[in-house]
């Protein structure tokens, strides 16, 4: 039995996420800052609710022991993040963009991947395949933000792109340090969720495909690299 990790999965992505591995057969944990919004969830999927506040060392020590107590993690989906530029419905721009904006969101979307990384690495070196699936952005893509008539070369901001372009940094560095493991990084298209104010052009479902195709990566699939539905991207 596959056991999965996802963070921020009690809505959106990681919800329909916890979803689709639920029906493929994993032990799924639902990750959620609000316990109670997590065990509802996970009472939808049929699966298990870990509350996981990635901003935070001990929730995320916290949330590590309980898995290991568990019987341990195959599978860690780091999908929780924010789009802290994101204000009343408008992205702010790079003359609005302040140090607190930029600090809030890598706070998040880059440390708090980081912090789980290193929480959940000796449970994943347990397992005999471990998977670590990043969930990134078309935005992260130097390649497509500086094509100019292209919607990422439209987009204004400044924190949400720089942050994603990191964590894709993180998932080419941690491939190569832990070669036994299929650590990738995703983009799941603009799916319609909180994170966007619901404005995206397809659904969570959608996006969430794949997120799940690649945390179900075998010992000889790829690593260290950057995949769309239609695959692999330009960074």
């Amino acid at each position: 039995m596959t056991t999965t990790l996802i963070t921020g999965a009690n809505k959106g992505l990681g919800f329909e996420t916890a979803r689709r591995l639920v029906a493929a057969g994993h032990t799924v944990y639902v990750g959620s800052r609000d316990a109670g919004r997590g065990r509802r969830a996970a009472a939808e999927l049929g699966a298990r609710a870990v509350r996981i506040d990635v901003t935070d060392d001990a929730s995320v020590a916290a949330a590590a022991r309980a898995v290991e107590a568990g019987g341990g993690l195959d599978v860690l989906v780091n999908n929780a993040g924010v789009q802290a530029e994101l204000s009343g419905g408008t992205v702010i721009g790079a003359a609005e963009l302040t140090a607190e904006v930029m600090r809030e969101t890598f706070e998040t979307n880059v440390f708090g991947t980081v912090r789980v990384l290193h929480a959940f690495l000796p449970l994943l070196r347990r397992s005999v395949a471990p998977v670590v699936v990043n969930v990134s952005s078309g935005l992260a893509s130097l390649t497509r933000v500086t094509a100019p008539g292209t919607p990422s070369h439209a987009y204004r901001g400044v924190a949400y792109p720089a942050s994603k372009t990191a964590v894709n940094m993180i998932t080419v560095q941690y491939a190569k340090a832990f070669p036994g493991m299929r650590i990738n990084a995703v983009e799941p298209g603009f799916s319609r969720t909180d994170l966007n104010g619901h404005t995206g052009r397809q659904s969570a479902g959608q996006g969430a495909e794949i997120i799940a195709r690649m945390a179900q990566a075998g010992p000889d699939g790829p690593t260290g690299g950057y995949f769309a539905a239609e695959g692999p991207l330009p960074w």
